[in-house]
């Protein structure tokens, strides 16, 4: 009861700080300038943003500091180059500014895969691939010709070579059976199931909705983010008490997975959403793969509260740069569950086209 009123107590004198922070907006003078600065005074009484604003500032010291983070700065390089090659008309000297950085992380992945200590055997591929094609076609620039020679003497006996072209070809997937309205009925038929039968899903079958979710875009094709998936009956349990709105759901979810996103891909603080935006991507092909196949899911939100935080990175071992985006339950629905309609907004009150303030 004590600690019920401090937290009801606690989250009065928010809003009232809140509340006189925007009193105070109407009053001060360009206060298109002076706001952030006073929001950011009232973030020192608030400590909601506190765990995200740890994970960016311990990222940004992280990036770099080992290969897995070497991958994702070699991955963006990578993906830089590729956009490059695909501008017509195409320029004979582009991406001096980091093609030094990617020719140097491109070797650091090779010589840990060499060691055995990392796979990432089809990342390397792709890299020379597309670092071949960047050498072959780019002319007239000290730097471009000092990578080139660094790349030569890196790959020298090692061929680490494709068969498909880099960068890959716009695929016409109009030829095929389905349709958008194909898309649109698996959509439509996609419920929040809560309800499941007592059977596992078969690891296959979550194996190929993952490799769907794979091919979601993110930015730069860095892919910061992981799928922790649990069918063990007692750990799907103990991470269901976690989070808030599932209270005793967990003993009847036969899978839950966890989407994590990784802040140590980005070295800059102005990229802290990105792992949101990407894992949602990811999830929301994970979800439709799964229905396809007969599955149910349910995404249940996670709650920026530091003592969830601690306590997921306790129960699944992960790193204060790591947070959790999304949880996903899934199984097959029972058929006497029922499911909440969920009427969804109709298209003209949430598409607007060509809708400016200033003139064109």
């Amino acid at each position: 009861m004590i600690r019920r009123l401090r937290q009801h107590s606690k989250l009065f004198l928010k809003r009232v700080a809140a509340a006189a922070f925007a009193r105070l907006s109407s009053k001060v003078w360009g206060w298109n300038r002076v706001c952030p600065y006073l929001a950011g005074l009232y973030y020192l009484l608030d400590g909601s943003f506190l765990w995200e604003q740890r994970a960016v500032l311990l990222a940004s010291r992280r990036h770099g500091d080992s290969c897995s983070t070497s991958l994702y700065s070699f991955r963006r390089g990578i993906h830089r180059l590729e956009k490059g090659a695909i501008n017509r008309p195409r320029k004979r000297i582009y991406a001096e500014d980091y093609i030094a950085e990617t020719v140097k992380t491109f070797g650091e992945l090779v010589k840990e895969y060499e060691a055995g200590t990392l796979g990432f055997a089809e990342d390397i591929k792709w890299g020379h691939s597309t670092l071949s094609e960047y050498f072959a076609f780019t002319r007239g620039s000290n730097i471009i010709d000092s990578a080139r020679q660094e790349f030569v003497e890196l790959t020298g006996p090692h061929q680490w070579r494709v068969n498909e072209p880099a960068p890959a070809q716009h695929l016409d997937v109009t030829q095929y059976a389905f349709d958008v309205q194909d898309l649109l009925v698996v959509a439509q038929s996609r419920h929040s199931i809560r309800c499941y039968l007592h059977e596992p899903v078969p690891r296959e079958t979550i194996d190929a909705a993952v490799a769907v979710a794979l091919e979601s875009p993110s930015a730069c094709n860095r892919q910061a983010f992981s799928f922790r998936i649990f069918d063990d009956p007692t750990l799907v349990r103990r991470i269901a008490e976690i989070p808030m709105g599932i209270d005793g759901e967990g003993s009847g979810i036969p899978l839950l997975v966890v989407i994590v996103g990784n802040l140590g891909a980005y070295p800059e603080p102005r990229d802290r959403h990105l792992i949101y935006i990407d894992a949602s991507l990811a999830a929301m092909a994970f979800v439709f793969a799964l229905q396809v196949q007969g599955i149910g899911t349910c995404c249940i939100n996670w709650p920026e509260i530091g003592r969830f935080e601690e306590r997921m990175q306790k129960v699944i071992g992960l790193s204060a740069f790591e947070r959790p985006v999304i949880l996903i339950s899934a199984g097959y629905p029972n058929p006497e569950g029922a499911v909440p309609s969920s009427q969804k907004r109709i298209m003209q009150e949430m598409r607007i086209y060509n809708s400016v303030t200033l003139p064109i």
